[in-house]
Protein backbone atom coordinates (compact mmCIF):
# COMPACT_ATOMS: atom_id res chain seq x y z
CA UNK A 1 0.00 0.00 0.00
CA UNK A 2 1.32 3.75 -1.06
CA UNK A 3 2.19 5.89 2.00
CA UNK A 4 3.03 9.39 2.67
CA UNK A 5 6.61 9.36 2.80
CA UNK A 6 7.35 13.51 3.66
CA UNK A 7 5.23 16.30 4.49
CA UNK A 8 6.01 19.66 3.39
CA UNK A 9 4.84 23.43 3.63
CA UNK A 10 6.69 26.83 2.04
CA UNK A 11 5.58 29.67 4.80
CA UNK A 12 7.57 32.15 2.40
CA UNK A 13 7.17 32.11 -0.97
CA UNK A 14 10.14 30.67 -3.25
CA UNK A 15 12.27 29.94 0.06
CA UNK A 16 12.98 26.83 1.86
CA UNK A 17 10.56 24.18 3.21
CA UNK A 18 9.52 23.32 6.31
CA UNK A 19 9.04 19.12 6.99
CA UNK A 20 6.05 18.59 8.81
CA UNK A 21 4.30 15.29 10.57
CA UNK A 22 1.03 16.73 9.86
CA UNK A 23 -0.65 18.95 7.64
CA UNK A 24 -3.75 21.08 7.95
CA UNK A 25 -5.88 20.77 4.57
CA UNK A 26 -8.04 23.72 4.58
CA UNK A 27 -11.52 23.23 2.79
CA UNK A 28 -10.60 25.96 0.34
CA UNK A 29 -7.40 23.45 -1.26
CA UNK A 30 -4.95 24.63 0.34
CA UNK A 31 -2.27 23.93 3.13
CA UNK A 32 -2.82 25.91 6.06
CA UNK A 33 1.03 27.79 6.93
CA UNK A 34 1.87 27.43 3.01
CA UNK A 35 3.01 30.26 1.23
CA UNK A 36 1.78 32.93 3.68
CA UNK A 37 4.19 35.11 2.65
CA UNK A 38 6.49 36.59 -0.11
CA UNK A 39 9.10 38.79 -1.08
CA UNK A 40 8.06 41.04 -3.77
CA UNK A 41 9.65 43.55 -6.25
CA UNK A 42 8.68 47.65 -5.41
CA UNK A 43 7.24 47.92 -9.06
CA UNK A 44 4.82 44.85 -8.81
CA UNK A 45 1.14 46.46 -8.96
CA UNK A 46 -0.71 43.52 -7.24
CA UNK A 47 -1.72 44.78 -3.90
CA UNK A 48 0.00 42.99 -0.74
CA UNK A 49 -2.63 41.18 -0.48
CA UNK A 50 -3.20 40.27 -3.54
CA UNK A 51 -1.97 37.07 -6.08
CA UNK A 52 0.84 37.80 -8.37
CA UNK A 53 3.30 36.31 -10.38
CA UNK A 54 6.47 34.59 -9.45
CA UNK A 55 7.95 36.83 -11.72
CA UNK A 56 6.91 39.46 -9.23
CA UNK A 57 8.95 38.22 -6.61
CA UNK A 58 12.05 37.55 -5.58
CA UNK A 59 11.85 33.49 -5.55
CA UNK A 60 13.82 30.12 -6.51
CA UNK A 61 13.12 30.86 -10.36
CA UNK A 62 14.78 34.20 -10.71
CA UNK A 63 17.45 33.85 -7.86
CA UNK A 64 18.52 30.26 -7.37
CA UNK A 65 20.88 31.26 -4.40
CA UNK A 66 17.59 31.38 -2.26
CA UNK A 67 17.93 27.64 -1.39
CA UNK A 68 21.25 28.21 0.43
CA UNK A 69 18.88 29.94 2.88
CA UNK A 70 17.07 28.42 5.74
CA UNK A 71 13.86 30.17 7.31
CA UNK A 72 11.74 29.09 10.13
CA UNK A 73 8.44 31.06 11.01
CA UNK A 74 6.71 31.19 14.37
CA UNK A 75 2.85 31.24 13.70
CA UNK A 76 2.08 32.91 16.90
CA UNK A 77 4.38 35.64 17.23
CA UNK A 78 4.52 36.38 13.68
CA UNK A 79 8.22 36.11 13.31
CA UNK A 80 10.47 35.15 10.54
CA UNK A 81 13.81 34.06 10.95
CA UNK A 82 15.91 33.83 8.22
CA UNK A 83 19.79 31.97 8.66
CA UNK A 84 22.57 31.48 6.14
CA UNK A 85 24.22 28.22 7.98
CA UNK A 86 24.76 29.30 11.31
CA UNK A 87 24.68 32.74 10.66
CA UNK A 88 20.91 34.82 11.15
CA UNK A 89 20.57 37.66 8.53
CA UNK A 90 17.46 39.15 10.01
CA UNK A 91 14.38 37.79 12.52
CA UNK A 92 12.03 40.13 12.71
CA UNK A 93 8.29 40.36 13.61
CA UNK A 94 5.53 41.33 11.15
CA UNK A 95 5.22 44.89 12.07
CA UNK A 96 6.30 47.31 9.48
CA UNK A 97 9.51 48.28 10.56
CA UNK A 98 10.05 44.75 10.48
CA UNK A 99 8.80 43.89 7.21
CA UNK A 100 11.36 46.57 6.47
CA UNK A 101 14.04 45.34 7.90
CA UNK A 102 13.32 41.35 6.54
CA UNK A 103 12.99 43.17 2.51
CA UNK A 104 16.74 44.97 3.01
CA UNK A 105 18.08 41.69 4.27
CA UNK A 106 17.24 39.71 1.77
CA UNK A 107 17.76 42.20 -0.99
CA UNK A 108 21.74 42.54 0.45
CA UNK A 109 22.14 38.71 0.36
CA UNK A 110 20.32 38.43 -3.42
CA UNK A 111 22.46 40.90 -4.58
CA UNK A 112 25.82 39.32 -3.87
CA UNK A 113 24.80 36.26 -6.61
CA UNK A 114 25.70 37.15 -10.14
CA UNK A 115 22.51 35.75 -11.15
CA UNK A 116 19.80 37.87 -9.62
CA UNK A 117 16.48 39.80 -10.53
CA UNK A 118 17.42 43.03 -8.41
CA UNK A 119 21.35 44.24 -10.23
CA UNK A 120 20.49 46.64 -13.13
CA UNK A 121 16.82 46.99 -11.47
CA UNK A 122 16.54 49.88 -9.49
CA UNK A 123 12.64 50.09 -9.77
CA UNK A 124 12.33 46.79 -8.30
CA UNK A 125 13.56 48.08 -4.81
CA UNK A 126 12.75 48.40 -2.17
CA UNK A 127 11.40 44.60 -1.75
CA UNK A 128 8.49 44.32 0.22
CA UNK A 129 7.47 41.41 2.26
CA UNK A 130 3.92 40.78 1.25
CA UNK A 131 1.52 38.81 3.58
CA UNK A 132 -0.41 38.20 6.46
CA UNK A 133 1.43 35.09 8.31
CA UNK A 134 -1.61 33.69 8.23
CA UNK A 135 -3.95 33.08 4.51
CA UNK A 136 -2.24 31.13 1.95
CA UNK A 137 -2.21 32.88 -1.24
CA UNK A 138 1.17 32.91 -2.99
CA UNK A 139 0.86 29.96 -4.79
CA UNK A 140 1.80 29.54 -8.67
CA UNK A 141 -1.74 29.02 -9.56
CA UNK A 142 -3.85 31.97 -8.21
CA UNK A 143 -6.37 28.77 -7.42
CA UNK A 144 -3.31 27.33 -5.19
CA UNK A 145 -3.93 23.95 -4.39
CA UNK A 146 -2.28 20.71 -2.88
CA UNK A 147 1.01 19.39 -4.84
CA UNK A 148 1.63 15.43 -4.55
CA UNK A 149 4.50 13.20 -6.11
CA UNK A 150 5.79 9.74 -6.11
CA UNK A 151 9.06 9.00 -4.76
CA UNK A 152 8.56 6.23 -7.83
CA UNK A 153 8.99 9.29 -10.36
CA UNK A 154 12.01 10.68 -8.38
CA UNK A 155 13.75 7.99 -8.84
CA UNK A 156 13.43 7.26 -12.63
CA UNK A 157 14.33 10.99 -12.80
CA UNK A 158 17.35 10.32 -11.08
CA UNK A 159 18.24 7.15 -12.90
CA UNK A 160 17.94 9.53 -16.55
CA UNK A 161 21.34 11.88 -14.69
CA UNK A 162 22.64 8.45 -14.26
CA UNK A 163 21.60 8.27 -10.75
CA UNK A 164 22.57 11.81 -9.40
CA UNK A 165 21.25 13.20 -6.15
CA UNK A 166 17.81 14.24 -7.34
CA UNK A 167 16.37 15.94 -4.02
CA UNK A 168 12.48 16.10 -3.97
CA UNK A 169 13.08 19.84 -2.83
CA UNK A 170 13.37 21.07 -6.02
CA UNK A 171 9.96 20.46 -6.90
CA UNK A 172 8.57 22.16 -3.63
CA UNK A 173 5.51 19.29 -3.37
CA UNK A 174 3.30 19.22 -0.14
CA UNK A 175 3.36 15.47 -0.33
CA UNK A 176 5.68 12.73 -0.94
CA UNK A 177 4.58 9.39 -1.82
CA UNK A 178 6.53 6.01 -1.61
CA UNK A 179 5.01 2.67 -3.03
CA UNK A 180 4.12 4.51 -6.82
CA UNK A 181 5.42 3.25 -9.73
CA UNK A 182 7.35 5.77 -12.05
CA UNK A 183 4.96 8.57 -12.93
CA UNK A 184 1.74 6.19 -11.97
CA UNK A 185 0.62 9.65 -10.04
CA UNK A 186 0.24 11.23 -13.35
CA UNK A 187 -1.95 8.33 -14.26
CA UNK A 188 -4.61 9.82 -11.68
CA UNK A 189 -5.92 13.32 -13.53
CA UNK A 190 -9.38 12.73 -13.26
CA UNK A 191 -10.17 10.65 -10.44
CA UNK A 192 -10.23 10.85 -6.89
CA UNK A 193 -7.33 9.46 -3.93
CA UNK A 194 -7.86 9.41 -0.23
CA UNK A 195 -5.10 10.32 1.78
CA UNK A 196 -5.44 8.94 5.32
CA UNK A 197 -8.90 10.57 5.61
CA UNK A 198 -9.01 13.11 3.11
CA UNK A 199 -10.65 12.64 -0.10
CA UNK A 200 -8.94 14.85 -2.80
CA UNK A 201 -9.68 15.28 -7.18
CA UNK A 202 -6.75 15.06 -8.73
CA UNK A 203 -6.94 18.05 -10.81
CA UNK A 204 -4.30 18.11 -13.43
CA UNK A 205 -0.02 17.41 -13.56
CA UNK A 206 2.40 19.86 -12.33
CA UNK A 207 4.06 22.36 -14.42
CA UNK A 208 7.88 23.05 -14.06
CA UNK A 209 10.02 25.88 -13.91
CA UNK A 210 13.67 26.96 -13.51
CA UNK A 211 13.38 26.33 -9.98
CA UNK A 212 13.72 23.18 -10.23
CA UNK A 213 17.22 23.29 -11.93
CA UNK A 214 18.48 25.19 -8.82
CA UNK A 215 20.53 22.58 -5.83
CA UNK A 216 18.44 22.69 -2.93
CA UNK A 217 22.06 22.71 -0.82
CA UNK A 218 24.20 24.83 -2.74
CA UNK A 219 22.09 27.12 -4.74
CA UNK A 220 23.82 26.33 -8.21
CA UNK A 221 21.47 25.58 -11.29
CA UNK A 222 23.59 21.86 -11.73
CA UNK A 223 20.80 19.93 -13.57
CA UNK A 224 18.64 20.14 -16.68
CA UNK A 225 15.63 19.11 -15.51
CA UNK A 226 13.29 20.28 -17.98
CA UNK A 227 14.80 19.40 -21.05
CA UNK A 228 15.43 16.06 -19.62
CA UNK A 229 11.53 15.79 -18.57
CA UNK A 230 10.59 16.62 -22.31
CA UNK A 231 13.12 14.65 -23.99
CA UNK A 232 13.74 11.66 -21.94
CA UNK A 233 10.46 10.90 -20.83
CA UNK A 234 8.78 12.08 -24.05
CA UNK A 235 6.78 14.76 -22.41
CA UNK A 236 5.02 17.66 -24.17
CA UNK A 237 5.66 19.96 -21.68
CA UNK A 238 8.15 19.40 -18.49
CA UNK A 239 5.86 18.01 -15.67
CA UNK A 240 6.24 16.35 -11.92
CA UNK A 241 3.91 15.68 -9.12
CA UNK A 242 0.24 16.61 -9.63
CA UNK A 243 -2.17 19.35 -8.50
CA UNK A 244 -5.16 18.08 -6.17
CA UNK A 245 -7.90 19.70 -4.26
CA UNK A 246 -10.16 18.19 -1.14
CA UNK A 247 -13.15 16.68 -2.82
CA UNK A 248 -15.55 17.02 0.66
CA UNK A 249 -13.50 19.69 2.78
CA UNK A 250 -9.85 19.48 4.20
CA UNK A 251 -8.75 17.86 7.23
CA UNK A 252 -5.45 16.90 8.53
CA UNK A 253 -2.78 14.16 6.65
CA UNK A 254 0.05 12.55 8.38
CA UNK A 255 3.43 11.41 7.41
CA UNK A 256 2.81 7.56 7.43
CA UNK A 257 -1.24 8.05 6.15
CA UNK A 258 -2.27 5.01 3.61
CA UNK A 259 -2.76 6.65 -0.31
CA UNK A 260 -5.14 4.66 -2.55
CA UNK A 261 -7.59 5.88 -5.32
CA UNK A 262 -11.10 6.19 -4.68
CA UNK A 263 -12.34 5.38 -8.30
Amino acid sequence: MPRVAALYRYPVKGFTPEECETLTVLDEGRIAGDRILGVRFADTEAADDAWSKKTGMVALVNTPGLARLHTSFEEEALRLRISLASTVLVDEVLNNEGRKRLAAAVADYVLKFDENPLSGHPERLPLRVVGDGLTPRYHDDPAGRVTLHGRGSLHALAAAFRDAEVSELRFRSNIAIEGLGAWEEQSWVGRKVRIGTVDFDVVKPKLRCLATHANPKTGERDLQILTTLTRVFGQEQPTFAVAIVPSHGGGRIHAGDEVSLVD
